[in-house]
């Protein structure tokens, strides 16, 4: 059983916003609050008259720092309105005018990208453009244990070797210096298209096209890779187009390769607002329509009979992908995407299946081993700034996401770190992997552990990094973790907020109202789905079902009611306190979504969080 949070006693603000219903220490240890900050009920009501929408879509809407002028938009984005003209990024019109050269005479391209769902799904768009265009092409992935991220120069040597005589780094590069050295000393171009953040200095290469890099004006740094790689053939195509070069050779349809570029975009939790937004929205109906074989042939594989969603696209097609990157061959998920031959993507996607149950056994067991040791380490020293756990039977591949599992049960950082094998426990090193919680920033304190050299190297951003040490460093480490992290993680844990849309009973929960909220998608990073709660509605029964969860079914005062289910719930405090609610009426928070299972669509509430009515203010 996790460790229960203890909230700490705080005095009211007379500026601080009531909590909602009360609810100041939840099942989870959170306060909750009215997302919509006081100031902007004015705007909610304004949004609603103006575009007949309902009292509670306007709430939502403004919420969301929806303009009032924007709400079109917003519920209706598309290409035409959101999407910038592509010359507006730097370098976008070199690195189209050499793909376009390379188009014309043929030249052999390799395409060197990440091992992740973004660095899979760029280097298909790029491959099926260039088949498209009869350009002969190569897809090139790292192996994430053996050579790491991005470029390395043995790999670019060889690729030139065999006879590319262009090579396009998608969703990487930006700061591979030395590696593409080696391509300029044997006179290959190098067009990188990447969306991580860049310093002043760049790869000497034919072009850097990055909305993140210093220079780049275009506003469009929200994008992730694969976004800015479809922005970079529509360019190529306008290239192509001025030449003349389209006449036997048809236009390509851009819109068809948009299932993927959604699918990168709501896997690599880039923001969905703008043009994103529109990505996610026309790329989904393109999914729907089963057009890619790799796609279908994973649908199938998941069994997944309905219309995809981002939901989908983020926990069912994202894991598998990466599957192949974590624990089994890293460019499986780029061959995925880029076959059109129906067998193959079954063979493959079968195979991601396989593997993603694989990474499931290992995450599970050493998510077991991580929570024990980091129980025993905040049974020690409760306000610990940051958890670091580490084993050397843990896999390098899957650290990651053993860390976001930590924070999310003990709402602090969290490091994890797979060590090299050893016979004396002291040599060798680790390779771990970060992640945060809001307000603290360990990609900051981690570039700084490296200019301290405490570490053999790290790097990242706020929420997550990675890092790699030396065995007898890592008591320094914690050390210099502690020392930067305390007060940062302290404040953070101390102001716990859980943010509500509006109240809602069972009998509310409507086809009708999930067909308003889907108009206000697609929901993820940036545009956060609606969370409502139905207050004092009685938990009729509560069982735990497959992995840990908990499925309740709950009533309101007028007996309407409405199925829910807490995912990863039990033995912990939210979940003990569903099953042990006995029928008393509890404050539920959570989100509403369609569950399709049997062929029968249905309404349920996904449950965050609880509270119990009795031990709350008023």
């Amino acid at each position: 059983m996790g460790a229960v949070r203890k909230t700490k006693t705080q005095s009211v603000d007379p500026q601080t916003p009531p909590a909602f219903l009360g609810v100041t220490a939840s099942a989870r240890g959170f306060t909750w609050r009215e997302r919509l900050a006081s100031e902007r009920h004015a705007l909610a009501t304004a949004i609603s008259q103006r575009h007949g929408l309902s009292d509670l879509m306007g709430r939502v809407l403004a919420a969301r720092d929806v303009a009032l002028d924007d709400v079109p938009v917003f519920l209706d984005p598309s290409l035409k309105s959101l999407m910038p003209d592509p010359s507006s990024l730097r370098d976008m019109d070199k690195a189209a005018a050499r793909i376009a050269d390379a188009i014309q005479s043929r030249a052999p391209v390799a395409i060197f990208g990440d091992y992740d769902v973004d660095g899979a799904s760029s280097s298909a768009l790029l491959a099926r453009y260039l088949a498209h265009h009869d350009t002969p092409s190569r897809i090139y992935i790292p192996d994430r244990i053996f050579e790491g991220y991005g470029p390395n120069a043995a790999a670019i040597e060889t690729l030139i070797t065999e006879g590319a005589k262009l090579i396009v780094t998608v969703d990487c590069g930006t700061t591979s210096f030395e590696p593409l050295a080696v391509a300029k000393r044997l006179a290959t171009d190098v067009v990188v298209i990447d969306h991580h953040q860049a310093d002043e200095h760049l790869p000497d290469v034919h072009a850097v096209v990055n909305p993140n890099r210093q220079d780049d004006i275009s506003g469009q740094g929200t994008l992730c890779a694969a976004g800015v790689v479809f922005l970079v053939l529509v360019a190529v195509t306008r290239a192509l187009r001025q030449r003349k070069f389209y006449g036997d050779t048809p236009e390509p349809d851009l819109m068809s390769l948009l299932d993927m570029v959604a699918l990168a975009t709501v896997a690599d939790v880039v923001p969905l607002v703008g043009l994103n937004r529109a990505y996610v929205k026309k790329g989904l109906a393109v999914m729907h329509a089963r057009q890619n074989p790799g796609l279908t042939a994973l649908a199938d594989a998941a069994a997944l009979t309905q219309a995809p969603t981002p939901y989908h696209l983020g926990f069912i097609f994202g894991p598998r992908i990466n599957a192949g990157g974590r624990i089994g061959d890293a460019a499986l998920g780029a061959k995925l995407l880029s076959t059109d031959d129906a067998t193959e993507a079954h063979r493959i996607a079968a195979v991601l299946d396989r593997l993603n149950k694989e990474r499931k056994q290992i995450e599970t067991q050493m998510l077991e081993e991580a929570f024990a040791i980091a129980e025993q380490q905040l049974a020690t020293d409760p306000e610990r700034a940051i958890i670091v756990v580490g084993n050397e039977t843990w896999h390098k591949g899957i650290v990651g996401l053993v860390a976001s599992r930590l924070v999310e049960r003990f709402h602090r950082p969290a490091c994890v770190i797979a060590w090299e094998k050893s016979g004396d426990g002291k040599a060798g090193e680790g390779t771990g992997s970060l992640r945060s919680v809001a307000g603290v920033d360990l990609g900051a304190v981690v570039r700084a552990a490296v200019s301290e050299n405490l570490l053999v190297k790290g790097g990242g951003h706020a929420m997550a990094a990675g890092l790699t040490v030396k065995r007898d460093g890592l008591a320094a480490l914690d050390a210099y973790f502690a020392k930067h992290l305390s007060d940062a993680s302290s404040s953070a844990r101390a102001i716990s907020i859980l943010d509500v849309d509006a109240a809602l009973l069972a009998s509310g929960a409507t086809p009708e109202l999930m067909d308003l909220l889907d108009r206000a998608g697609p929901y993820g990073q940036g545009n956060v789905q609606p969370r409502f709660v139905l207050p004092a509605h009685r938990v009729k029964f509560a069982k735990i079902v497959g992995e840990a969860h908990i499925r309740v079914m709950l009533e309101s005062g007028d007996g309407a009611r409405l199925d829910a289910i807490a995912f990863r719930a039990a033995g912990q405090p939210l979940g003990d306190m569903l099953m042990s609610a006995g029928g008393m009426p509890m404050h539920i928070a959570g989100h509403l979504r369609r569950d399709t299972w049997g062929g029968r669509e249905k309404i349920e509430i996904q449950i965050d969080d609880a509270a119990d009515p009795r031990r709350c203010t008023v």
